[in-house]
């Protein structure tokens, strides 16, 4: 397992593919960090491709994403708008070839993270027999303009059958 990976190249990309591993990105990183990446540290073309999502799905392999609490705000709908939208705090699109659908997206941040922690027989999506863990939203994402994602909230949580979080 990779972590983070912000400024992968994409030969380091085809090696992992190579060895089996699997990163976990953060493409977060375009929103809170990109501008300034971009300005002030290791300019535009590396910007571009921070958590180079897109590269990694060129080779056909998955990868998974996190929030790195409490360096960035746990916040899951924000880890799922900039992994599809990619767009900065100024709004400018960091690295489009590197966007992702709502779909894959939501596979980095369910399916592929059990599979990667060899948890898939219990964790990750909804079956008989798996732990009940799962979210309600306030609008679904895969139906919504991808430009509102950030907006969705979480009205409720519900980890192993129960209720531990409902919004207010």
């Amino acid at each position: 397992m990779l972590i983070h990976g912000q400024f992968l190249r994409k030969d380091q990309i085809a090696a992992f593919d190579r060895l089996g591993v699997i990163p976990s990105l953060f493409p977060m990183h375009t929103f809170y960090w990109g501008d300034w990446h971009r300005d002030h540290t290791v300019g535009p073309v590396d910007a571009e491709n921070i958590s180079p999502t897109g590269w990694v799905r060129e080779r056909k392999m998955i990868f998974t994403s996190h929030h790195d609490a409490p360096v960035a705000f746990p916040d899951s709908m924000r880890v799922l708008d900039a992994t599809v939208t990619r767009r900065s705090r100024s709004g400018d699109i960091l690295g489009p070839q590197h966007r992702m659908d709502v779909i894959t997206a939501l596979k980095a941040m369910t399916i592929w993270p059990a599979y990667q922690h060899f948890e898939e027989d219990r964790k990750g999506s909804l079956a008989v027999g798996k732990l009940a863990d799962f979210v309600i939203l306030s609008a679904d994402p895969t139906a919504v303009d991808p430009e509102t994602i950030d907006q969705i909230k979480v009205e409720e949580t519900i980890k192993e059958g129960t209720t531990i979080y409902r919004r207010k």
